[in-house]
């Protein structure tokens, strides 16, 4: 991860040299495992790969031929990609490293960066109490440029509403009316519900969770007296980090927090992508990649035998 970003052209640049080349090259045939079009207008149809999303098998055919098809649409060559932005206060806070904002900007600039290089349209819908700006989906390296000026732009009040998650999914459900792939880049820190607002956006489009956070917001270091504030809320609490049972209830809390997300995601049935301020942002969207392959072949695997042979 970079430090604070100059200007969209630079920041682009540099991770069009540095992170694009490389996931080009490495991602080539696995493309499709990480990004998978939709379409309305059946093109044909052909025998089935292990990356296909098997609501498209044909079952007619399969059964008659004893063997998987799927039926390939004529936007499958072509994507349409939104990105649900979080730029709430806790989106700001930022450690050692970077801001969970510059990494939420550098995830967004090469994803669509990598989206639009073959063609595809990306657009954004940015949020923090409910969805306050939507950039339409366009192609194009001018669009890339586009989404990081308004991220490095965009600007929360501190006295704006909390973050209220569950409507601005319910607002993208709303807004998004073509069934796209929907990355939803957030840190889940919000007010209220919104597991089963995740769970309808799903059920319309294709979903990825992609969860950011910061490592001292799972696991904290003796520094003595310290003053926290709440991101969200700017309240302030004086806490003793040198007392071990205070940093014990700390990290007990903070693992709660996080099986509860990894249950509501998958309780949602979406893929999620664990993204910290002190990752390689290669390393960590192979790791994905390699993780909705595994999912998508033991999701085959459980298949009628006749019907995955």
């Amino acid at each position: 991860m970079s430090a604070s970003p100059q200007t969209p052209e630079a920041v682009l640049r540099r991770l069009e040299w540095s992170v694009v080349r490389r996931l080009q090259g490495l991602l080539q045939g696995d493309y499709r495992s990480l990004f998978r079009g939709h379409g309305t207008d059946l093109a044909d149809i052909r025998e089935y790969q292990y990356y296909d999303d098997v609501r498209h098998i044909d079952w007619n055919v399969t059964a008659r031929l004893d063997t998987p098809y799927v039926r390939q649409y004529q936007e499958d060559r072509e994507i349409t990609a939104w990105f649900l932005l979080d730029l709430s206060p806790s989106i700001e806070f930022e450690a050692a490293t970077v801001s969970k904002r510059v990494v939420l900007a550098e995830f967004t600039a090469v994803l669509s960066r990598l989206l639009t290089g073959k063609g595809n349209r990306v657009g954004a819908l940015l949020f923090s109490a409910g969805v306050e700006r939507l950039i339409p989906a366009a192609s194009g390296r001018r669009q890339v440029l586009h989404l990081l000026d308004v991220i490095f732009k965009h600007r929360v009040s501190r006295s704006a509403p909390s973050t209220d998650l569950g409507k601005a999914l319910d607002d993208a459900a709303r807004m998004i009316r073509r069934r796209s792939v929907v990355f939803v880049v957030s840190d889940f820190i919000t007010t209220g519900e919104w597991e089963k607002a995740l769970g309808r956006l799903a059920v319309k489009h294709e979903v990825v969770a992609v969860r950011l956070f910061d490592p001292l917001e799972t696991q904290l270091p003796d520094l003595g007296l310290v003053t926290f504030q709440d991101s969200e809320t700017g309240e302030q609490v004086f806490v003793d980090t040198h007392d071990k049972g205070f940093r014990h209830r700390f990290v007990k809390i903070a693992a709660e927090r996080e099986d509860n997300l990894r249950q509501a995601f998958a309780k949602a049935g979406v893929d999620a992508l664990e993204l910290s301020t002190d990752d390689d942002l290669v390393d960590a969207i192979m790791n994905f990649v390699e993780m909705r392959k595994r999912r998508i072949a033991a999701f085959s695997g459980n298949m009628p035998t006749e019907m995955a042979s």
